[in-house]
């Protein structure tokens, strides 16, 4: 595997529609980052998010009604709270391309973890992205800004089976998706 560098991400977002609302330069003035990196892509957080109203998570057995819809650009979250959001850009991911994503350091060095999995080969869709605030006091965290970096890693051999082979439950992603079975 090797790390696809920002000329080879251009390219592939432009020409192949790879990332959808692409931001071709690093956006940094008076905002939390985004756009094209050396080595990477930092992705950006919508106004969508869903909190849960439930008292137990079940993976196995989620239910829409225990979750909260609500639109806003800037959303605080209270201590030990996990929220769902999704991104802005819209993904397509080529069959011999993986991504790994970090969160970005400006909120984690306040508390706010991100937790995506890799957007596998072949996947398409809007990120939805778990966000958690592991400090002891409420974090904000705003729409439109960078919330994560992706790095791209592009594999020597085409895989068997992608996202899309297998029919993936996530793909093709439009809202916000909490787990489902």
């Amino acid at each position: 595997m090797s790390i696809l560098s920002d000329k080879d991400i251009k390219n592939l977002a432009l020409k192949k529609k790879m990332i959808e609302n692409f931001e071709p330069e690093q956006i940094r003035d008076n905002v939390i980052s985004f756009g094209l990196s050396s080595y990477g892509y930092d992705f950006r957080l919508s106004e969508e998010f869903q909190i849960f109203k439930g008292k137990r998570l079940d993976p196995k057995n989620t239910k829409p009604q225990e979750w909260k819809k609500i639109k806003t650009k800037v959303l605080e979250i209270s201590p030990g709270q996990t929220v769902l959001g999704r991104s802005i850009e819209y993904f397509r991911i080529p069959r011999d391309i993986i991504t790994i994503c970090y969160g970005k350091s400006t909120y984690a060095r306040c508390g706010i973890l991100l937790n995506v999995t890799p957007f596998e080969p072949e996947w398409e869709g809007f990120a939805t992205l778990a966000i958690t605030n592991t400090s002891k006091a409420t974090v904000k965290i705003y729409a439109g800004e960078g919330i994560g970096q992706l790095i791209f890693l592009k594999a020597q051999n085409i895989c068997k089976v992608s996202y899309k082979d297998k029919k993936g439950k996530y793909q093709n992603q439009k809202i916000i998706t909490p787990a489902k079975l």
